[in-house]
């Protein structure tokens, strides 16, 4: 029997879908979604089921931003070929989100014992999602939001890419909330910040979906429900994108703020009485 069956994996690929790419922890949210249907957060195969439909997330990004994608990878390919080309902002660009993934990469191969164990408990997403929520603050009052796109450098894609740790090592911090609010420390302005984000959570999500998919499948997420998550992660997903690119153009994040306070304490009040198991 799978661990995940194909109803609950689609409500799980919504869920995904509409958290991903929000400020509010999609690794939280699907965790707490687990807790609610009586599945095992820690159970292996759910805990790669989880990465391989962030995959369908990943790939809303790829199809949304294709045309700037296609821009960045031209520019690289013909910086490779030609020195004269290497000035260009997106040739540099493509070798600063190589760089600003190694961090995410090494601590997630030496601290997956930990990541998949101990701090896969729900106790650590309340938490997180309450810590996270006064960084996001700060962040969005301190920041001066004066730098866009174009004024990004090596120091704020490296600065943005290890803040991913964060959520990699505290489940419910999140990792757009992380970056974005990294961003604005960086005074970029919201749409940057946020655009930054998602570029970034390209590869260090890919590769996380791709390194999980064998264990995901060996030990009991059947090849439907994975299937299913991920084709509802990626319609999700990619109508998130849209929403949250033109809210922030407008808006503070304080409404993102209020509610990872409101959902984190519901949640410590759920553990503490025992009506939800860590």
């Amino acid at each position: 029997m799978s661990a995940i069956s194909l109803g609950q994996a689609i409500v799980l690929g919504i869920v995904e879908g509409v958290t991903e790419f929000l400020p509010i922890s999609s690794t939280g949210h699907l965790k707490i979604t687990e807790g609610i249907m009586g599945i095992p957060v820690d159970d292996a195969s759910v805990v790669g089921f989880t990465a391989v439909i962030q995959v369908g997330a990943i790939a809303a990004v790829l199809v949304y931003f294709a045309k700037d994608i296609g821009r960045i990878v031209t520019a690289w390919t013909r910086g490779l070929r030609n020195p004269e080309e290497r000035y260009h902002h997106d040739y540099k660009f493509a070798w600063w989100v190589v760089y600003a993934t190694i961090p995410i990469v090494l601590v997630g191969l030496a601290a997956k014992p930990l990541i998949d164990g101990p701090l896969a408990s729900l106790w650590v997403v309340a938490g997180s999602l309450i810590a996270g929520s006064a960084v996001m603050y700060a962040a969005d009052r301190v920041g001066r939001h004066k730098r866009g796109e174009d004024d990004t450098d090596l120091t704020d894609t490296m600065l943005v890419g290890c803040s991913q740790i964060l959520a990699l090592l505290f489940p419910g911090f999140s990792r757009s909330g992380a970056t974005i609010s990294t961003g604005l420390l960086r005074d970029l302005d919201r749409v940057a910040a946020t655009r930054l984000s998602f570029f970034l959570g390209i590869p260090a999500l890919t590769g996380a979906g791709l390194y999980e998919l064998k264990d995901a499948l060996g030990s009991g997420a059947g090849a439907a429900p994975l299937v299913a998550g991920t084709l509802v992660s990626f319609a999700v997903a990619y109508a998130s994108i849209a929403w949250l690119l033109k809210y922030v153009a407008r808006h503070t994040f304080n409404a993102f703020v209020v509610y990872r306070l409101v959902i984190g304490v519901l949640l410590l009040g759920l553990l503490g009485t025992g009506a939800l198991s860590a």
